[in-house]
């Protein structure tokens, strides 16, 4: 193995390892046009509502792994997002938001893909758990900030709220904790690949799910 794999921290390794399917994810058409104002509301709203998938997905996953060795440490309440995805589809969709609710075929096999891992490999379930979280953190608060400007949601209100962390008072504290936790992971070398690999599969299924909203909301020149 190349020396300098066990001196660069894993939080170092996984995020450049994974950086070009992370740009091939924000550099998406869809998502191009959504931050550009090019598409309506209702694009956005269908956006969230296949987050809501993903984030049931894992957060039911969380339930079980709060005890484990390896994702126990990464399960935090303050970063759960369910609740909030929730009070933004009624706010979008109106109370009765559940109804007719179905995810886009790559939105099933993604919040799929998060469901098995958090049940039998707990390891790659942390590769799901950084590339939304931390996303979220990061980039989702340029989303935000464009949600509001064009569709002219409240500041950090209702529509928006999935991108509003308000138990966390300083993102930037919070993420550099995070990373010591993927520095301090419970895994040996191989298994870190291995997550690496998983982290690279979360940003190309989050991929797909762009590519079919860009079908279903291609811009009409």
């Amino acid at each position: 193995m190349d020396a300098t794999a066990t001196v660069t921290p894993f939080s170092t390794l996984i995020r450049t390892a994974s950086h070009e399917q992370h740009t091939e994810a924000e550099t998406s058409t869809f998502m191009g046009d959504l931050l550009g104002g090019r598409l309506g509301v209702d694009a956005y709203t269908r956006y969230t509502e296949q987050l809501w998938f993903v984030y049931r997905a894992l957060e039911e996953g969380a339930e079980a792994l709060r005890d484990d060795p390896v994702a126990g440490p990464f399960i935090q309440p303050e970063l759960m997002r369910s609740a909030e995805l929730e009070r933004d589809l009624a706010h979008l969709r109106g109370d009765g938001w559940r109804e007719g609710l179905e995810p886009l075929p790559a939105t099933a096999a993604y919040a799929a893909r998060v469901a098995e891992c958090a049940r039998t490999w707990p390891a790659g379930y942390i590769a799901h758990h950084y590339t939304r979280y931390l996303g979220d953190l990061s980039g989702g608060q340029i989303i935000r900030d464009k949600a509001e400007k064009t569709w002219g949601f409240e500041r950090k209100g209702d529509g928006v709220r999935f991108y509003v962390f308000e138990q966390i008072t300083n993102p930037a504290a919070f993420k550099r904790g995070y990373r010591e936790l993927l520095d301090a992971v419970n895994a040996d070398d191989l298994e870190k690949q291995r997550i690496i690999e998983e982290c690279k599969r979360a940003f190309a299924l989050n991929t797909a799910v762009f590519r079919e909203l860009g079908e279903i909301f291609p811009l009409s020149a």
